[in-house]
């Protein structure tokens, strides 16, 4: 079924709901409650009738005039509050013009706190609403109720940035069928589980094939012509077609677009984190590491106590790891393998159940009793804050690669080494060990240029419940 960028019907019920609830609600404070200041009047709640269905209709307006209801999907939180708390102080205005008018020629006195209080919880009703709307909308998407079914053309830089964005947010509503590009080296090699569909000309029985709602077109400008053919036959069988500009093969994310009395101006930016930037992520980085290494000291002796009851043996095990730029650094966890383990690590190559450079094992039999429920629950990474404390990992970033790893990247895979790695990151709370290898790159190299304190905190949070379920991890 195919996803729209329109709000679903009943995002805008609920809306219209919420906003009769606050106006009931302010009604409840100002004559039952009477907060603020005692009233020695009631006025039947039948005479604000007129106004519930004026303020919701001018809310609803407000939105609806500036689009939020058109391109609902995708939008960020804090603008739909932005618009939502516009709405709001516009429709309250109105109701006190309109009271004003009714008083002049007929004195009614109705209140206008209650107008006051009714546009204030509207936009707290509704702004929280959003919140309960994405992710009533996520979880349709994420079964497969409403999501747009997508074929990516072209698998440059501009293709991967789309990409990378689609599996990055889910809540957006999309599925990537797959990708086709004429370069062999692009169209023949699937990316995990994006499929690399072939050349260029297959795209017209792909849309047939596998019921494609939507082609993203990402080639270079110089390919005008095929841009405007494919622009066509995606007319032709009624299929939506959007181009991502590729200018002079620029990644998107050095795009800077800003407006000159309508006229769009495209500048560059640069990319990766900004010195302020860096300090706040490590101001935050600190801060955090002095908590956790305080707070989990007990657990940390305890989890000491089990290894070496466990199994003969150091308690950390200490490992070589490339960091930010490349450089190497001296990563600290937990052992939750027997002694010499690294020794056996060819012997099992051929149970490798990961793709790319990546070595996993689900049973991995060189695992511990207690260092498998240390892997389960992540509590094996614990003494790594104090690399972040050190300053050679950060609390949120991709994760230390090996070097006998990264001796096997891609040009594209190294990007993820542009900034400190993490102990947690994107990869890990879209999946962890569950996406294939290029799929969690394209996912570090999403948050390493959209990257913001927000998106670091909201990773954070959502490792918590993916540590204590323990999805993905072994």
């Amino acid at each position: 079924m195919k996803a729209s960028q329109r709000a679903p019907w009943w995002v805008i019920l609920s809306d219209i709901v919420l906003i009769n609830v606050s106006m009931t609600l302010a009604y409840w404070i100002r004559y039952t409650l009477q907060w603020f200041r005692d009233v020695s009047y009631h006025h039947p709640l039948s005479s604000y009738i007129p106004f519930y269905i004026l303020f919701t209709a001018l809310i609803l307006i407000a939105l609806h005039m500036d689009q939020v209801y058109r391109k609902w999907r995708g939008r960020a939180w804090l603008d739909h509050v932005y618009h939502i708390v516009n709405a709001a102080a516009r429709a309250t205005v109105v109701l006190f013009a309109v009271t004003f008018f009714l008083d002049v020629f007929r004195p009614f006195q109705y209140s206008r706190a209650l107008f006051l209080e009714a546009g204030f919880l509207t936009a707290l009703l509704l702004s929280l609403g959003r919140i309960v709307q994405s992710y009533i909308q996520s979880r349709m998407f994420a079964r497969g109720v409403g999501v747009s079914r997508v074929i990516i053309v072209g698998a440059g830089e501009a293709g991967r940035t789309v990409m990378r964005t689609i599996v990055a947010r889910p809540e957006l509503g999309y599925h990537i069928v797959g990708f086709v590009d004429d370069n062999p080296d692009k169209g023949s090699t699937d990316l995990g589980r994006l499929r690399a569909l072939g050349p260029l000309q297959n795209l017209p029985r792909l849309i047939e094939e596998e019921a494609v709602d939507e082609v993203i077109i990402t080639l270079p400008w110089m390919y005008h012509r095929k841009i405007v053919s494919i622009m066509r036959e995606c007319e032709r069988r009624k299929v939506s077609a959007h181009i991502v500009p590729d200018l002079f093969q620029m990644s998107l994310s050095q795009v800077d677009v800003d407006y000159l009395g309508g006229i769009p101006l495209v500048g560059v930016r640069d990319i990766g984190f900004s010195k302020t930037a860096q300090l706040i992520k490590r101001g935050m980085d600190i801060a955090g590491a002095v908590i956790g290494l305080t707070l989990s000291a007990p657990l940390m002796a305890l989890i000491a106590l089990a290894i070496k009851l466990d199994s003969p043996g150091p308690v950390i095990f200490s490992q070589t790891r490339v960091g930010i730029g490349g450089r190497p650094f001296m990563i600290h966890k937990f052992r939750s393998m027997h002694q010499n383990a690294e020794s056996e690590l060819e012997q099992l190559r051929e149970l490798n159940e990961a793709d790319g450079p990546l070595f996993k094992i689900r049973d991995d039999p060189r695992m511990t009793r207690v260092g498998r429920f240390l892997r389960r629950f992540s509590l094996d990474e614990l003494p790594q804050l104090w690399n972040v404390l050190r300053g050679e990992m950060s609390l949120v970033g991709p994760r230390p690669a090996l070097p006998s790893e990264v001796s096997q990247y891609m040009e594209w895979h190294k990007k993820r080494l542009e900034v400190r790695p993490g102990m947690t990151g994107l990869w890990q709370v879209r999946g962890r060990s569950l996406l294939s290898f290029d799929e969690g790159v394209l996912l570090d190299i999403y948050y390493i240029e959209n990257w913001s304190l927000w998106l670091d905190c909201k990773i954070l949070l959502d490792t918590i419940p993916r540590v204590l379920l323990g999805e993905g991890a072994y």
